[in-house]
C-alpha cells in the first residue's frame, strides 16, 4: 500500500486516509478545543503526506511519520489552543485501556531510553539530576556541593523532570500508536 502511495496512486492514498483518519483526528482532538480545529489538522496532515509521497520510505515507520506531522501541525498552527494537561490524560487513558503495558514497553528498554534522555540534558542539569536521583542527595546537599543556590537546583530538577516526563509520554504514545515497543 505504501509503495503504491509513494508512486502517486490516488486509491492507495484514499485507503491510507480512511485507515488513519480517525487515529489522527483522535490525537489532534486531545489537544485542540473543538472538532473543527482537529478536522482541519487532519486535512492538513494528509495534504502534507501527499506533498511528500515520493519521499516516503515504504519500509519506514508510517505511523511515526503521521505522529510527527500531526504533532508539528498542532504545535505550529494551533499553539494557543493546546491543552498541556490533555497529553498526560491521553497517555493514562491509553495505559488503562491496555491489557499489558509491560509487553509494550519493557523495563529494560525503558531504562535504556531514560539513560539516553538523561545524556541529552545540559551538563549541569544532568549533574543535578544524577546527584538527586542516583546519589540520593537532597537539594540542599547538591546546592552546597556545586556552590549553587537551592532555588537553582530546584529549577534544574524541575526542567530535568519535565524533559523526562514529556519524552517518556511521547515514548508511551508511540508504543501504543505502533502497537509495540519503540526503544
Amino acid at each position: 500500500m505504501l509503495d503504491r502511495f509513494r508512486q502517486g496512486d490516488a486509491k492507495a492514498f484514499a485507503s491510507l486516509y480512511r485507515t488513519h483518519w480517525n487515529q489522527v483526528f483522535r490525537f489532534s482532538r486531545l489537544y485542540l478545543k473543538n472538532d473543527e480545529d482537529a478536522e482541519d489538522v487532519v486535512q492538513e496532515v494528509f495534504i502534507r503526506l501527499w506533498q511528500i509521497h515520493e519521499r516516503i520510505h515504504p519500509d519506514g515507520n508510517f505511523s511515526g511519520l503521521l505522529f510527527i506531522i500531526t504533532r508539528n501541525l498542532i504545535f505550529n498552527r494551533f499553539h494557543k489552543q493546546i491543552n498541556p494537561l490533555s497529553f498526560k490524560v491521553s497517555v493514562l487513558a491509553a495505559l488503562e485501556s491496555s491489557d499489558d503495558i509491560e509487553s509494550e514497553v519493557s523495563a529494560r528498554d525503558l531504562a535504556e531510553y531514560i539513560d539516553r534522555l538523561i545524556d541529552l540534558m545540559p551538563a549541569r542539569q544532568r549533574q543535578v539530576f544524577n546527584m538527586s536521583r542516583r546519589e540520593h542527595k537532597s537539594y540542599r546537599e547538591i546546592a552546597e556541593e556545586l556552590n549553587l543556590s537551592q532555588k537553582t537546583v530546584e529549577a534544574h530538577m524541575h526542567e530535568a523532570l519535565r524533559f523526562l516526563r514529556d519524552n517518556l509520554a511521547l515514548l508511551l504514545w508511540l508504543a501504543l500508536f505502533n502497537d509495540g515497543p519503540v526503544c
